[in-house]
């Protein structure tokens, strides 16, 4: 048996941090996130799989899969910070990303909740969406 596979049945899995019999933030199999915490890598590593999720439960709606890169990366952030079902409640911005009219659909980004509560973010993303 490999290491990692005796590893993997000594420690057990868990997807949800917990502490440890020493009271060390733990993982996964047995990851001792305050001694051994995230790499950058490790930490990209996650967030393109995250988006690439993202991405794939967005595909079943037209207004994402027919819209240009651009307008598809703002909706994977956006996604990425408020969650798909947070998406689907920008239901004007939707309407206007359905009709090509961008403009539209930045302003409707800029007249929510979110934009208040992400200030700079919402206002970049924006500028993305209305270059379409």
């Amino acid at each position: 048996m490999s290491v990692i596979k005796s590893i993997m049945i000594n420690e057990g899995f868990s997807a949800q941090p917990y502490f440890d019999t020493a009271g060390k933030l733990t993982i996964g199999y047995g990851r001792n996130l305050d001694d051994n915490p995230l790499t950058t890598d490790e930490a990209i590593y996650l967030l393109q799989n995250d988006v690439a999720k993202i991405e794939k439960k967005l595909m079943v709606y037209s207004w994402f899969n027919q819209s240009s890169e651009s307008v598809r990366d703002v909706l994977l952030e956006m996604a990425y910070n408020i969650g798909i079902s947070g998406l689907l409640q920008f239901k004007n911005m939707i309407a206007a990303i359905k009709n090509e009219d961008y403009n539209a659909a930045a302003a409707e980004m800029l007249n929510s909740k979110w934009a208040k509560q992400v200030g700079n973010r919402a206002v970049k993303l924006s500028e993305g969406m209305k270059n379409g």
